[in-house]
């Protein structure tokens, strides 16, 4: 399905990025509707995270186009980082503040009040269920309430879109659990998510679209039931791994534990 600029929340064109010898990006072309939920889909290496870089002008392109929200990213960095929030895989928080004193010093850099960014960081740290470790060092946090801390701290001026890196990465099924009822209140306010994850149950929950790459570049993208129906098949799962290939060691066997029980074999064939 065609869109048009207006309609997309992302437009990025054949986005080339190179590391030395290495090329991550080789003309990759990327398009989310406004209001989307986008799981962005590919194996270790793909070019993910190097894409989110570029996005969120952390590097520029060597090559290619990026329209977010209506405006040059590479023109208008100022005005589109304005608009945008990211939580980036690797978290860099201030730990010797505390998670209020955290978000409320995120939400005076974007221009809140000081008033106001305190009233949003109490919202936000009830939303996120840290209230209890407002009073507490980021540097006593988990990784999960650290997660969620840089969750809250990129909403904390109502970006109209998010960037999500491994959002659920080695985090505890709480964790999860919030950061998922969170995505979905923001999918529901009309918020465009981008979401990288190597859960495909997640990403199938969650998702209105997808889009899958490779070796730098775009497999294919759509809505969810769009792929499911593409490929024939009968979840998003299935289409990743037929865009990706299924992994040698999916039927592996070991010669040195000798044959199978035949309980095993049943349940082999129940499973494939």
């Amino acid at each position: 399905m065609s869109h048009s600029p207006t309609d997309l929340a992302v437009d990025a064109r054949g986005l080339v990025k190179r590391f030395g010898n290495f090329t991550a990006l080789n003309g990759l072309d990327l398009q989310i509707p406004r209001g989307a939920f986008y799981a962005y889909l590919g194996p270790n290496g793909a070019g993910k995270s190097t894409s989110l870089t570029i996005l969120t002008g952390v590097y520029g392109p060597d090559a290619g186009t990026i329209q977010l929200l209506g405006m040059d990213a590479v023109k208008q960095p100022m005005e589109v980082k304005r608009r945008i929030g990211m939580v980036p895989e690797e978290l860099s928080l201030f730990e010797r503040l505390t998670g209020r004193q955290y978000l409320t010093f995120c939400g005076r850099m974007y221009g809140l009040s000081g008033d106001e960014a305190a009233a949003r960081a109490a919202e936000l740290l009830e939303l996120t269920e840290l209230t209890y470790k407002a009073g507490a060092l980021v540097a006593e946090y988990s990784k999960g309430m650290r997660r969620r801390l840089a969750i809250a701290a990129a909403l904390i001026h109502a970006p109209e879109l998010v960037f999500l890196d491994e959002p659920f990465e080695g985090i505890d099924v709480l964790a999860a659990g919030v950061i998922r009822e969170l995505l979905r209140e923001l999918s529901r306010r009309g918020v465009t998510l981008l979401l990288t994850t190597h859960v495909l149950e997640i990403a199938e929950r969650l998702a209105t679209h997808a889009g899958i790459i490779r070796g730098g570049r775009m497999l294919d993208q759509g809505t969810v039931p769009e792929l499911i129906q593409r490929y024939d098949v009968s979840s998003l799962e299935a289409v990743f791994e037929k865009l990706i290939s299924v992994p040698a060691a999916r039927n592996a066997a070991l010669s040195f534990y000798g044959e199978l029980p035949a309980s095993a074999v049943s349940l082999r064939r129940e499973s494939a």
